[in-house]
């Protein structure tokens, strides 16, 4: 059985930016003395590149190397020189417009840079803010003193998050630059954010910063010259994909997945039997749900985006009222728990209109992956799934919502030898909308 697409409406937007490439967009956009980037002084061949292409070029071309010592916002003035180097390489034409062909291996060649050194895309506990990291590099792992640390087996590597929540961050950008020890290079303060590039000891260094109101977030990345054949290009693509205060409807690059995930699961037994949506519980080191504790795999279907999860020893659980069938209608609620980012931190069950038509529905919230479908009469609709689609990008895509059907949701757990034990309803009977509100609960799935 296939799903029933839902597109949402914000994949109309331009949303298709690299992940390197997403928080200097957002620096860039300030026109200030001090942010050396400009859109408008670009070359009029890279000008006329739409901006969601451009950036992701330049994100292929962090990990070349190309912006090696340089800060994001200096990327720009910099584009056309790193894109003739790049084709002179490839025995091309040093025009500075690439081909199909010269745009596919520069993807290819971040790519491999890319799995040579473990990269992944981690949302931060400790910080809330998203940053990407060397996995290889620095495989140890631990809490800072206001955020956490990666640190490489010797210590010659360490990327290090902050968070400060009453801090000016003009007062933190000269503090940072009179570090003892340390000698800047470059730096660029804007209104909500600032870079700062240099040597501190026998190590080089970057800090960026970005702020809203009174709080701060941020992250260092600092790393011995002796690596800087490797850490060059890695330490700018840190930097460069360092977004502190991330919008939990901005999905992470495509093919990706985040390394702490929000999503919900629906109660289909008393006794802890869960059902979810695979995409969510993929490639999770853990999963745990909130005052109940782990919950382990028992079978997935990867076709019809379903998994069965099982938590040990659980009590007083309060299984959903699956049975009946739902009408053919297109007005929808949905029941799930918000991802914190989205929730100020709550773990409530929360509700959300949604409109179903053959290919659109208004997107699912942030965390309602496996949330419960109900109809306008309150009886079953589904389960939520959200699912990155294949694009022909390398930047990132929002996730479209897809409803997995009532009846393919019955037919996964008869399969498994799993009745329902809510409550049964017959065609046409409705169930207290209480009853899904009481029934759902939160994953929590850490990738390693």
């Amino acid at each position: 059985m296939g799903l029933l697409v839902i597109t949402p409406a914000l994949a109309q937007q331009s949303n298709a930016a690299t992940p390197s490439a997403a928080p200097r967009k957002a620096v860039a956009s300030k026109n200030t003395a001090s942010s050396k980037s400009s859109h408008a002084a670009l070359p009029g061949a890279l000008a006329a590149i739409p901006e969601a292409a451009r950036l992701a070029i330049e994100g292929d071309l962090v990990w070349l190397g190309s912006f090696a010592g340089l800060s994001a916002e200096e990327f720009d003035g910099h584009m056309l020189d790193s894109l003739k180097a790049f084709q002179r390489r490839n025995n091309g034409k040093d025009t500075g417009v690439l081909s199909d062909q010269e745009r596919a291996l520069l993807a290819d060649a971040a790519k491999s840079r890319q799995a040579a050194v473990g990269w992944r895309l981690i949302d931060d506990s400790a910080t809330g803010a998203r940053v990407g990291v060397p996995e290889k590099l620095v495989p140890h792992t631990g809490p800072a003193r206001t955020g956490s640390r990666w640190t490489s087996a010797q210590g010659q590597i360490q990327i290090e998050t902050f968070r400060l929540h009453e801090a000016s961050l003009p007062a933190l950008f000269e503090q940072e630059k009179k570090t003892s020890q340390r000698g800047v290079h470059s730096s660029a303060l804007n209104p909500d954010s600032f870079v700062i590039v240099g040597e501190q000891h026998l190590k080089k260094f970057i800090v960026r910063a970005q702020s809203r109101g009174s709080e701060v977030r941020g992250v260092t990345i600092l790393y011995d010259q002796a690596t800087e054949g490797t850490m060059a290009a890695v330490a700018v693509a840190v930097s460069d994909t360092f977004v502190g205060f991330p919008d939990p409807n901005t999905a992470v690059p495509a093919g990706r997945k985040r390394g702490v995930e929000y999503g919900s699961a629906v109660v289909v037994t008393s006794g802890g039997d869960l059902i979810a949506a695979a995409d969510m519980t993929d490639e999770c080191q853990s999963i745990t749900v909130p005052g109940f504790g782990h919950a382990d795999p028992i079978a997935t279907d990867r076709t019809d985006n379903l998994t069965l999860l099982r938590l040990y020893g659980a009590r007083d659980l309060v299984a959903a009222p699956l049975g009946g069938d739902a009408a053919s209608g297109s007005d929808l609620t949905l029941f799930g728990i918000a991802d914190p980012l989205a929730q100020a931190g709550d773990g409530a069950v929360t509700e959300a209109p949604a409109r179903l038509t053959a290919q659109t529905m208004t997107p699912a919230p942030p965390g309602f992956g496996g949330a419960a479908a109900i109809d306008a009469q309150g009886r079953f609709a589904g389960i939520v799934a959200l699912q990155s689609p294949l694009v022909a990008s390398a930047g990132s895509v929002t996730p479209q919502a897809a409803l997995v059907p009532a009846a393919t949701v019955r037919a996964f757990l008869d399969a498994h030898g799993l009745h329902n034990d809510g409550v049964a309803l017959a065609a046409g009977n409705a169930a207290d909308p209480g009853a899904f509100e009481r029934s759902v609960v939160r994953l929590i799935c850490v990738r390693k």
